[in-house]
């Protein structure tokens, strides 16, 4: 996510002026080693924002991101590149045994399945670290201690720690310096081992053998969520090859899990698993858990979040069996056509229960009620996420309009980006009977102060506004309108970019302005005089008419985790804060 008219330069600059020297004796009283709790260098200028406007700069172009592409030929040297970042920051590999590594991959619902289990062991009083990604709203969100995003002021105080012995190292190798998730995700260790967790929950970034979190040496237990078809530059463009990258987390000895897989991936799991030596069972089906009396209740909705839950039941009870009971085996009750062994469906505690019950994630199948405007949540980006979406959307929309005092207008805001089939994601959609489909870039607001969290250098606005258009033609092609003509952004004195189409389909230059235009002054959240309100064209207020009419507003958004993470930095100022 950016904004439009922001180009946040503090935090080059703040670290361009400052001579290898000042960051030298700025972070002399630190210990080299991870185990030091010194309080980091407060030079006049380290606030938060600086520290993620430096961050940024570590963003991957475009260009570069080819680059990475190329190097996958030698993917080896990544994990050698990463282990040189890490030990650069003070780090080794043999620190983050220490850690006690629940370690996640898959292709959906391996956030979902990681917040599952974070919060069963923090339930049990453990104290919990959690790195996830993306973020939101604020880049500290992939950082969690028991639950919680660590605050601004922890944030800058371990970026500087980090971001300073890299820096002050990088003149001695070639002048490099981590690119953002790498940098992140030592970050994240670092942190962990600081704050002394207990137990750190590990989300892998993209695939799994060659991503930067398997540097992870010993993790406690390994899960693998549903696999699927996605990030196909990188990961190979059919199931068994996503399927051997997703396998290479697995570790000899080391305990691990898989929901259930296409046939053909399950295969390529067990033999990836029987060539490092690694024990797999495949998790059984949730309702196959005994429970006394009523059937496990979900925090988080959705049928396809219950494969998600017994992945965590797995490797939480597997982790807490290693914690409390080291010598225990891990026996098997039945063995699956394909030859991996089914785990055992154990009675989960009140404890694990009152776990899964009490789990966030919010984005993600997230429902929020401002009067008469309902948002509908979710940040699914692949087909068969967006399956899962349609499917909890219908029930729970139909819900909402049973009660609802009068007519109801249904919206759809949708964006996607980089290489995902957006034209097959909204087909699925077409059934939903949307009033609007309105269509915006992951643009947070077009006139705005810095907001470093959500800038993004990885593409240019003209190629965000140029997809959103051919995401509008798509919408009309599976409508079949048979109307060629095409849509222009929709805000007054703008350059139509071509003629102007009908009423239910719209393209907006960012979130602000299209959640402005839909929710018709109908959120007073939206509403807020402190917000910037740009001018619509008049023709275009006046199709709003069926919005203004509706008793209730139900909008969707969906498509994209960062325009999910856009809409809440509007909708929930708390999470700004």
């Amino acid at each position: 996510m950016v904004c439009l008219s922001c180009v946040c330069s503090r935090g080059l600059a703040f670290a361009a002026r400052l001579p290898k020297k000042d960051w030298t004796i700025g972070l002399a009283g630190l210990s080299v080693r991870h185990y030091s709790t010194k309080t980091a260098p407060q030079l006049p200028g380290m606030e938060y924002q600086d520290a993620v406007c430096t961050l940024n700069t570590l963003q991957t172009n475009a260009s570069a991101l080819e680059e990475v592409r190329r190097e996958r030929g030698h993917p080896q040297l990544q994990l050698q590149a990463m282990r040189g970042f890490l030990e650069r920051a003070g780090l080794t590999v043999e620190d983050l045994d220490h850690l006690n590594i629940i370690h996640v991959t898959g292709t959906k619902g391996k956030g979902s399945t990681c917040a599952f289990t974070e919060q069963i062991l923090r339930s049990y009083g453990f104290r919990t670290g959690f790195y996830s990604s993306p973020h939101l709203v604020q880049v500290r969100e992939r950082i969690r201690i028991n639950g919680q995003p660590i605050g601004k002021e922890l944030f800058t105080k371990y970026f500087w720690q980090v971001y300073g012995r890299l820096h002050e190292t990088k003149d001695a190798h070639g002048g490099t310096m981590p690119a953002y998730f790498r940098f992140l995700t030592i970050l994240a260790f670092h942190v962990f081992l600081q704050e002394k967790v207990d137990v750190a929950v590990i989300e892998v970034g993209i695939g799994g053998a060659y991503d930067c979190t398997n540097i992870i040496r010993r993790p406690w237990v390994c899960g693998v969520s549903s696999l699927g078809i996605d990030h196909t530059q990188i990961l190979g463009d059919t199931i068994e090859k996503i399927a051997w990258q997703k396998g290479g987390i697995f570790k000899p000895g080391v305990p691990a899990f898989t929901v259930r897989q296409p046939e053909d991936a399950m295969v390529v799991l067990r033999d990836r698993a029987k060539e490092i030596r690694c024990p797999l069972w495949v998790c059984p089906e949730l309702e196959d858990y005994q429970v006394d009396c009523e059937p496990l209740r979900l925090g988080l909705a959705g049928q396809h979040q219950r494969p998600n839950a017994s992945l965590a039941l797995q490797l939480s009870h597997t982790w807490l069996q290693r914690r409390c009971l080291p010598d225990k085996s891990f026996p098997s009750t039945s063995v699956e056509n394909t030859g991996v062994p089914e785990g055992t469906s154990f009675k989960p505690s009140p404890i694990m229960v009152k776990g899964l019950a009490d789990t966030e994630w919010p984005g993600r199948n997230q429902t929020l009620k401002h009067g008469a405007v309902t948002y509908f949540l979710d940040g699914a980006h692949t087909v068969r996420s967006m399956q899962a979406c349609v499917h909890w959307f219908r029930d729970t929309a139909a819900q909402h309009e049973r009660s609802a005092s009068g007519p109801v207008a249904r919206v759809l805001l949708f964006n996607a980006t980089g290489e995902r089939d957006s034209a097959a994601m909204l087909k699925l959609l077409v059934p939903c009977h949307f009033d609007f489909a309105v269509f915006c870039p992951n643009i947070t607001e077009a006139i705005a102060s810095c907001n470093a969290d959500q800038q993004n250098f990885n593409v240019s606005v003209e190629n965000m506004l140029t997809r959103c258009l051919d995401n509008e033609r798509s919408w009309r092609l599976h409508n079949s309108s048979g109307d060629n003509t095409g849509t222009q952004l929709l805000i007054k004195g703008s350059l139509p970019l071509v003629p102007e189409k009908k009423a239910d389909t719209l393209v907006f230059p960012c979130i602000l302005s299209a959640l402005q235009w839909i929710t018709q002054d109908r959120d007073s959240v939206l509403a807020d005089p402190a917000k910037t309100v740009l001018p619509v064209k008049p023709s275009v207020m006046a199709k709003a008419a069926p919005l203004c009419d509706a008793a209730e507003i139900h909008l969707l958004i969906t498509g994209s985790l960062h325009l999910v993470g856009g809409v809440l930095k509007h909708l929930d100022p708390v999470s700004n804060k």
